[in-house]
């Protein structure tokens, strides 16, 4: 089969690979008939990261399931389903508490020794606990909702997360940090499932702000730093907000929800601290701020949202403006790296 591949900074191919195929009686294969190209990738791509030559790449994808393993119970071949990008077995105590992406038997696609989302097929291990069937099947999806039922495996799920871990709730104000597809899918999740009245969306791009505000984004502010927390704060009476989810994961971006956030509030952080920011606490500590952080487990989220998806009450597949062949993954990541396209979905 086809998969794309990691070579090096900047260099991303399409190659073949061995098949997918069971490996473990708990497992399936899912042939992908849609993925895409993550914010997280281009760490790599951009050299900040290292990464393993020749290692899969992708952890986002819908697919048909081929082939189940002799233990699997809750799916059968043909079933339309969504992956989370991380695989649990949705049983151990982590998971019954919610927190599937600390699955004692879990682990990431596109990891050392597993096949990634950007390829033809791939095997997913502990396939009960990780795979959400879509109700009706290809049958009864229309290729319309490929986008939004997409976006539910990482982005949709991660943003709504970051609106959870900032306590966002019916008529809250909330800030969101990062223009990206998560931090768009955070104005979506706090606005549409969790009833926040007024959004500030920090975003300088036009076009990622148009879908902020079709999102819910009440107040679109461009400016940065400093001045990014006195515009918020200008526009609270002076106050800041009460809730902050921080999309990005840099010094920069924590330094900016810790100022604007107001005595006593909170924030949701699901950026991944690739720069390893070392957050200073002297300032949360003295103005009574909760943090609240960690990688989304999408698992948990995915079942409401594909139902939401499918009653037609929430679309998130407008953050995917490119759509592109699997062959073309590589124009896809240069298009995220210089900032060209938002995310890219990969047919």
């Amino acid at each position: 089969m086809r998969a794309a591949l990691y070579l090096s900074a900047g260099n991303v191919i399409v190659d073949d690979v061995p098949d997918a195929s069971l490996s473990q009686p708990t497992d399936a294969v899912v042939r992908v008939l849609r993925s895409c190209v993550c914010g997280s990738d281009l760490w790599s791509y951009r050299g900040i990261i290292n990464r393993a030559e020749r290692s899969r790449l992708g952890h986002e994808f819908i697919g048909l399931v081929e082939e189940v393993g002799s233990e699997v119970s809750t799916l059968r071949v043909g079933d339309l389903v969504v992956a989370p990008f991380m695989w649990s077995d949705n049983t151990c105590p982590a998971c019954v508490d919610g927190i599937q992406s600390s699955c004692s038997n879990g682990g990431t696609f596109g990891a050392v020794g597993t096949d990634g989302g950007q390829g033809e097929a791939v095997r997913v291990p502990q396939a009960d606990g990780t795979l959400v069937a879509v109700p009706g099947g290809m049958s009864g999806v229309d290729e319309s909702l490929y986008a939004a039922l997409l976006a539910t495996s990482d982005v949709m799920a991660t943003g709504l997360h970051g609106a959870v871990l900032a306590g966002v709730t019916e008529g809250s104000a909330v800030a969101v940090i990062g223009d990206g597809a998560v931090g768009l899918c955070a104005v979506l999740g706090a606005k549409a499932i969790l009833g926040a009245e007024r959004i500030f969306l920090m975003s300088r791009h036009e076009d990622r702000a148009a879908i902020g505000r079709s999102f819910g984004a009440t107040d679109v502010i461009a400016e940065r730093g400093d001045e990014g927390i006195a515009a918020v704060r200008e526009r609270t009476g002076g106050l800041g907000v009460r809730h902050v989810v921080e999309a990005v994961g840099t010094p920069e971006s924590w330094a900016m929800a810790v100022g604007m956030a107001r005595e006593g509030g909170s924030i949701g952080a699901v950026g991944i601290p690739h720069t390893a920011p070392n957050l200073p606490l002297f300032q949360p500590l003295s103005h009574h701020l909760s943090l609240n952080l960690g990688i989304a487990p999408v698992r948990r989220y995915l079942p409401d949202l594909v139902s939401r998806i499918m009653a037609g009450t929430l679309d998130p597949g407008s953050v995917f403006d490119t759509e592109l062949p699997l062959a073309d993954v590589a124009q896809g990541y240069a298009a995220m790296a210089a900032r060209e396209s938002i995310k890219v979905m990969l047919k």
